[in-house]
């Protein structure tokens, strides 16, 4: 009856917990981000451009598997064997699995330990000097089975597996932020990619041009009317074009080897169509910035792990309390094999046990000043982290409203110079000036064409990093938001 009470006892003693229970951090993320309502975003839509993302008030929220925005079937594919075959994602996912071990070891610690032990022995004693010679010989047999309790009386079971508990959301949101990045990473690289296919096809084009023009500059050399100059200065330029375009050979191959390791494959193994793409920038749905305490899978590890170190301090401080240990064991023993299992043979016992470490040199004591530095730590990592992800949200909202513009502009450009080529071509052909001031407007030309598909370039990665920058999407609690938004009329980037 006595071991029965101090075990109530113990039951009701275990609901406490010592140590500081979880509260988040403070975090003030303010009402809106300062690009919203910026003079510049409102001179890009007033320009009739595209500015690659609206407030999520008026769309629905980002979604999963937000790549479908940009509406290429092709990286839709790469994306469905990235999440499959990426081994970074794989590697991510087993530290999962070892979280999600760690927290069942930790909530053992709440169950009773059951043991069994057999054994058998043959004993004897004699005496070798003794004039009889004398000796006994006995055997012992015995069968017993112990269970042993420890109550959480100080939370200290509970405390641990509080910890595992943060530690395992921490590991999910790990996970969740592995993929993003691999998926961003990816994504990025394909534009790259896409954006090289299509300076090769214009440098194609620019060397079948300049071909020509060293034909035509031969020609009027043989008729009298070019000097040599003219067709050393039209060769120096066709060389220049074919270097830069065996240049963007190493590039592409380049991107196409990093598709290849992100999906998990050799590059031998591995390659890429070109084809062209209608690429064109999508509107972005953007949340308010306290949602990126929510979203964003990088603060919600970071916070998961504060709340993981606030938790271990609650560890750190039962260990100042005793151990209280209940242990029942019974069984059979005795010396005939015959009897090994009748009622005089068994034995049994019960009883609590409490122990109390009274010095240790002040371990304990540092452990919790450790736990509780460990843990100001995290939360300084956590407003850090939520600080660095508000910067960046903010960075690619001014990166995708300056590009829209800076397009704009570029575009105005793009079409002074090809028409400006087009004269300068027309009056060389009349022999009204030098071979010197085609190559000048050709070079213009050239530069303002790339120039323009750098923009394409910047604007897509931006997008991609916008996207990313915001949390891809993910929900730690349905996993994915809403339906793809519907993108909104305005000025497209040229196709790939």
């Amino acid at each position: 009856m006595r071991a029965l009470a101090a075990s109530g006892m113990a039951l009701a003693l275990s609901a406490c917990a010592v140590g500081p229970d979880y509260q988040r951090p403070a975090m003030d993320l303010g009402q809106a981000y300062k690009q919203s309502s910026s003079a510049l975003q409102a001179a890009v839509v007033d320009a009739g451009v595209n500015p690659g993302w609206i407030p999520a008030a008026s769309s629905a929220p980002l979604r999963g598997d937000w790549w479908l925005l940009f509406d290429d079937p092709m990286l839709s594919g790469l994306m469905r064997d990235l999440n499959s075959a990426n081994l970074n994602i794989a590697q991510a996912e087993a530290q999962y699995r070892q979280a999600q071990a760690q927290l069942q070891g930790a909530r053992a610690g709440f169950f009773p330990t059951v043991g069994a032990s057999s054994s058998a022995s043959r004993s004897g004693t004699g005496s070798a000097g003794s004039s009889s010679g004398s000796s006994s010989v006995s055997n012992q047999y015995s069968l017993s089975g112990t269970v042993s309790w420890e109550p959480d009386l100080w939370g200290r079971i509970s405390r641990t597996v509080e910890a595992g508990e943060a530690g395992l959301q921490a590991g999910g949101a790990d996970l969740a932020a592995t993929r993003l990045s691999m998926q961003s990473t990816l994504a990025q690289t394909y534009f790259d990619l896409r954006v090289t296919d299509a300076e090769r096809r214009l440098l194609q084009q620019t060397v079948q041009a300049y071909t020509q023009s060293l034909a035509l500059t031969r020609n009027r050399y043989d008729a009298g009317i070019a000097a040599q100059a003219d067709i050393e200065t039209s060769t120096a330029q066709l060389e220049n074009a074919r270097a830069q375009a065996l240049a963007l050979d190493r590039q592409r191959a380049q991107l196409e080897n990093a598709i290849a390791v992100l999906l998990g494959r050799t590059p031998a193994e591995f390659s890429l169509p070109e084809t062209t793409v209608a690429a064109r920038v999508p509107v972005v749905p953007v949340e308010l910035p306290s949602e990126l305490l929510l979203r964003r899978p990088d603060v919600i590890a970071a916070e998961r792990r504060t709340a993981q170190a606030n938790a271990r301090i609650g560890v750190a401080q039962a260990a100042w309390f005793p151990n209280l240990a209940l242990t029942a064991q019974g069984g059979f023993r005795s010396g005939q094999w015959a009897q090994w299992l009748t009622a005089p043979a068994s034995f049994w016992s019960l009883g609590p046990a409490l122990a109390l470490t009274i010095f240790d040199g002040g371990a304990r004591e540092a452990q919790l000043r450790e736990a509780r530095a460990a843990y100001d730590a995290q939360a300084a990592n956590y407003r850090q982290t939520a600080l660095t992800a508000l910067r960046e949200v903010e960075d690619y909202l001014v990166q995708l409203s300056v590009l829209g513009h800076e397009q704009v502009v570029q575009g105005r450009a793009l079409a002074a110079a090809r028409e400006s080529l087009r004269l300068t071509q027309n009056q060389y052909q009349a022999g009204l000036i030098d071979y010197l001031s085609v190559v000048q407007v050709e070079t213009t030309a050239l530069n303002a064409e790339r120039s323009a598909l750098a923009l394409v370039a910047g604007r897509l990665a931006a997008s991609v990093q916008l996207i990313a920058a915001l949390g891809g999407g993910w929900n730690p609690e349905a996993g994915t938001a809403g339906p793809v938004p519907v993108q909104e009329p305005g000025a497209e980037t040229p196709p790939l």
